[in-house]
């Protein structure tokens, strides 16, 4: 049995920790941290095991050292903040303890995400014998699995993915965020990105759409197609890719209230003065926003986000749409969360646990679709996150 130390309180900070304590086989000891402990206490009520918490400010060097000093634990899983993972991977490196997340680092400052900065810490991994898993979530995480699953298992080459997220859930607020309101927006708000024979293409924010017909009576969306962290792994590591790109649904109340907030200055990440002082407005905004773990028990609908790809198989073509469809009701039920952060909380834990099993293994920095994708996809089955595949071939 192993020690894991969880960094962050929040949503998916819940789901992790209810996750991890289905698991006693493996997750022996657990402790949750963030910078207010009375959440982590919180958390800690609704499950029946013991869970052991603990205050820490996870872009703090030094408090975190401590921390791990104290707690020794052999895995920590961060879902705190992704300005906040350098820190972190900092901190195991110095204690010499193994690493996982969901999201990759950014500035504070600037509204950009990329794998440079922690890629840059693949020979200092390597050196200490540690392992980092990086975008153990849902989308990065599910998205990156489902990709490599389809490599092993139904391509020799996949030629076009297309990442699709939708969220049809309803939580009846008129303007609200599933996750953090700060990275929500300004992920939204950035200029799109996709990747397509070698070279990365730029658009315009939202200005890119298309209409799928999702399984299951999900029905027809409309996607927007976004710039997300998984294509720039993906782009390098499946076999004969030659398009990437990636889309997720808005509601018009949603995309509206966006455009407002944003034409009056609301989702400015830069600080403006403010009666002789500095505030920065999409932190003032993240102020008055409901709190995205408050609409666990609001929100009802479903969520279906899967990897639609094109490519050959023995010289023929074929279609291959794996997804996953979350109930977020069912979510609350079991961890009193939505199902966005229950979908990105599941993964995590199951990442933790093929790290901690010795199931994935490694030393060094690794994204998920570097590993091997059937003890995932199997997990997900048994832990909440069953996943559906369509198979089309080509005449």
């Amino acid at each position: 049995m192993k020690k894991v130390l969880i960094i962050g309180a929040g949503g998916v900070g819940q789901v992790v920790t209810h996750k991890c304590a289905q698991v006693p086989e493996v997750f022996g000891s657990i402790m949750l941290a963030s910078r207010t402990k009375s959440k982590c206490d919180a958390i800690a009520a609704q499950i029946s095991r013991p869970i052991e918490t603990a205050q820490v400010v996870a872009d703090n060097g030094p408090e975190l050292v401590a921390l791990l000093n104290s707690y020794k634990p052999d895995l920590v899983i961060n879902v705190a903040l992704p300005y906040q993972d350098l820190t972190i991977m900092d901190a195991c490196l110095e204690t010499g303890v193994h690493y996982l997340d969901t999201a990759n680092y950014e500035p504070k400052d600037e509204a950009k995400f990329e794998y440079k900065w922690q890629w840059a810490y693949q020979e200092r991994f390597r050196e200490k014998g540690l392992m980092a898993l990086l975008g153990s979530g849902f989308d990065p995480g599910a998205t990156n699995v489902f990709c490599a699953h389809a490599q092993k298992h139904h391509f020799d080459e996949i030629h076009q993915l297309d990442i699709l997220d939708c969220n049809a859930g309803d939580h009846g607020q008129p303007f609200a965020t599933n996750f953090n309101p700060e990275i929500n927006i300004r992920e939204v708000t950035a200029r799109g990105r996709y990747w397509e024979r070698g070279e990365w293409v730029e658009t315009d924010p939202l200005s890119w759409s298309m209409h799928y017909d999702l399984p299951e009576g999900m029905g027809r969306k409309k996607f927007y197609l976004l710039y997300h962290e998984e294509l720039e792994s993906l782009s390098r590591n499946l076999k004969g890719l030659k398009r990437a790109r990636f889309w997720m649904t808005f509601s018009d109340n949603y995309l509206k209230h966006l455009e407002v907030l944003g034409n009056v200055g609301m989702t400015r990440i830069d600080p403006v003065p403010y009666n002789g002082c500095e505030i920065v407005p999409i932190q003032f905004l993240k102020a008055l926003l409901p709190d995205p773990s408050s609409l666990g028990p609001l929100t009802k609908g479903k969520t279906c986000i899967g990897c639609l790809m094109r490519g050959v198989k023995n010289g023929k073509g074929r279609t291959v749409f794996v997804y996953n469809i979350c109930d977020h009701e069912e979510a609350y039920r079991e961890v009193k969360s939505q199902a966005i952060s229950f979908t990105t909380g599941v993964p995590a834990m199951i990442g933790g646990l093929l790290m901690l099993t010795g199931e994935w293994s490694g030393k060094g920095v690794f994204n998920m679709e570097q590993l091997d994708p059937d003890p995932f996809m199997d997990r997900m089955n048994r832990h909440g996150l069953p996943w559906s595949e369509i198979i089309t071939e080509e005449k």
